[in-house]
């Protein structure tokens, strides 16, 4: 019993991590912790990083090995490449986060020739309507495309289908 509260303290103290450049949304939303793990009295957390260039990784990284210390274990963090990441392991609570931010989420499974050119139809987070344009193919970071509402006239970042 005490092993899987401990388990358990330990998911949650990785889990609160937020993601650095969308602090809206915690690594467990976005989906980039993958497990926590017990093993030999050291907590060893695994995450993929949402893609190989992203500017976050070391710093999500760190701020997950802080949150395991402060919760008083032992850590070692490993980074997991395969599967890669995609924005489908972003859950539907993240989703809704983003949304109520002012970004919108992605719209389209990952492996959607359309996504990965961007010929998707992207909602107004604030609006909702779906009389929106693309700006710009980078927003606020490198994985997001910047988009305007035709309706509400409000611009807006849209988070890239990966």
């Amino acid at each position: 019993m005490v092993a899987v509260l401990d388990h358990k303290r330990a998911w949650d103290a990785a889990a609160s991590v937020p993601d650095p450049e969308v602090p809206c949304v915690n690594v467990e939303e976005l989906g980039i912790l993958r497990s926590v793990d017990l093993v030999d009295g050291v907590a060893v957390a695994k995450v993929t990083p949402t893609y190989s260039g992203c500017p976050a990784t070391m710093a999500i990284e760190m701020a997950i090995e802080v949150a395991l210390r402060e919760a008083g274990f032992d850590v070692r963090i490993e980074r997991v490449l395969s599967p890669p990441w995609t924005t489908d392991w972003i859950t539907e609570a993240g989703r809704e986060k983003l949304r109520a931010y002012g970004i919108a989420p992605p719209v389209e499974a990952s492996g959607s020739v359309r996504a990965l050119f961007g010929e998707v139809t992207v909602a107004c987070p604030r609006c909702g309507s779906e009389q929106t344009e693309k700006i710009s193919e980078f927003g606020s970071t490198a994985c997001k495309a910047q988009y305007r509402c035709l309706s509400c006239a409000e611009p807006f970042d849209y988070f890239k289908c990966i």
